[in-house]
């Protein structure tokens, strides 16, 4: 193994031993001779490794503490076992105050993150299969019902709204039916089509994904399995390799995207979020899904590890809550975080394609986003200054942030003390100690 790594004997035991730090160039290596996905070695450090002990003291209780990413990663090294008891303590607290439907979409949230969104396995096997049926038919809506029909002996039926006037989709076992409601889009029902392709040619997979995930309740199983079989239904829709190849050269244009792959925004956004193939990786987005409240009903942070999906806390001075003001169009910013890191952002609205006249207007902004360093080759960058000095300085929420001349504040940080002077008057009516 030593001399496979490019390594001595005793150095490769050193780093057994936990001695000697696993560099990148051996991480290359271990993943090119022995043909593995390296972040599968993230799971097994202490927390779950350091982006995930630093988004758990991103929380407001250790505002005042100031821990850097220095200090996270010598307390790994130097108190690994210690880590590990904080992170399983944390999270058992977390699990006490949160309600139980909550805790299980955290528990899912938390595997989807631990492996940053991409589940290899299911990409290829969908990938796969896209191309079988791109051989059957230019059409992949068409070639999919095909294949239900002839290999599954399910037929795809869409019903009027009066027919189905409460479901958007029905899986008639009695009738070998699934009907899918007119209210739905062509993108929707192509998705609809594909996710139940996932349901019948990936459980074995899927399953194995689910059983390994060790959730304590069917919940959480539940809602994972959901979100694998919408991972492969994606990925039928956007293979990976031709969807890359793409958004390389179209700058990831999304309107472009979306007309190419016959796709919606968001499902656009989501399918951004998970290219992490090893060896042909893309640029490394988060997404979130946010209502007008600043309710987020998505949130992946993939391999971006970006504090801002990090909590639900969010600040409001981020352009992604303006995009309700300009329904349909991309708005587009360069905010700077406390801790000196810079994001290029972009939001757009969108509506669920099966409303009715008279029924609620639901409406939600999805907001992506990556390093502005990482940005420059965007189609959306263009004309935009991405440096630090001309971003917009933004917190993760009024409780965790620290800057004290903020006019927006709306409430104090946590475990700062409040100042008064009778005197003098600032910019926000939450002063509070510097330390």
């Amino acid at each position: 193994m030593a001399d496979a790594l490019q390594v001595s004997p005793s150095y490769l035991n050193l780093i057994e031993r936990n001695q000697r730090p696993l560099t990148a160039a051996i991480l290359l290596r271990l993943a090119d001779r022995f043909d593995f996905d390296p972040r599968r070695l993230a799971g097994t450090a202490p927390g779950g490794g350091a982006e995930a002990l630093r988004r758990r003291l991103a929380d407001p209780l250790f505002a005042d503490l100031g821990i850097d990413r220095a200090t996270i990663a010598d307390w790994i090294a130097a108190a690994p076992d210690a880590a590990e008891a904080f992170a399983r303590a944390f999270d058992r607290l977390d699990r006490v105050v949160d309600a139980p439907v909550t805790d299980a979409i955290s528990a899912v949230r938390q595997e989807i993150e631990r492996w940053r969104n991409h589940f290899p396995d299911l990409d290829a096997q969908a990938e796969a299969l896209a191309d079988e049926l791109r051989l059957v038919s230019g059409d992949l809506y068409g070639a999919m019902a095909e294949r239900l029909r002839v290999k599954h002996q399910l037929s795809l039926r869409i019903l009027p709204v009066d027919v189905m006037p409460d479901k958007l989709l029905r899986l008639d076992l009695h009738a070998r039916q699934l009907q899918l409601s007119e209210l739905l889009d062509p993108s929707s029902r192509t998705f609809a089509a594909a996710f139940q392709l996932a349901q019948l040619e990936a459980q074995t997979e899927i399953e194995a994904l689910v059983a390994g995930a060790g959730f304590v309740d069917r919940a959480g199983e539940r809602l994972y399995r959901r979100h694998l079989n919408s991972y492969f239904a994606a990925a039928i829709m956007m293979p990976y390799a031709r969807f890359l190849r793409a958004c390389e050269a179209t700058g990831y244009d999304i309107g472009l995207l979306q007309r190419r792959f016959g796709a919606g925004f968001e499902q656009i956004a989501h399918r951004l979020t998970t290219l992490q193939r090893v060896g042909a990786r893309g640029l490394p987005f988060f997404m979130l899904r946010i209502d007008r409240a600043g309710q987020s009903s998505k949130r992946y942070a993939g391999a971006s590890n970006s504090p801002l999906v990090a909590t639900d806390a969010r600040c409001p001075l981020w352009d992604v809550h303006r995009a309700f003001e300009q329904p349909g169009s991309i708005v587009r910013q360069t905010v700077a975080l406390e801790d000196g890191s810079c994001w290029f952002t972009l939001a757009r609205t969108v509506r669920p394609r099966s409303e009715r006249q008279g029924s609620i207007g639901a409406q939600f902004a999805v907001g992506l986003g990556l390093e502005a360093s990482m940005a420059s080759t965007l189609v959306y960058a263009q004309g935009q200054d991405l440096t630090a000095g001309a971003a917009m300085p933004v917190g993760l929420g009024c409780r965790a942030c620290l800057r004290p001349d903020c006019s927006q504040r709306s409430a104090p940080p946590s475990g700062r003390v409040l100042t008064f002077n009778e005197r003098e008057r600032g910019v926000t009516p939450f002063a509070f100690a510097s330390d």
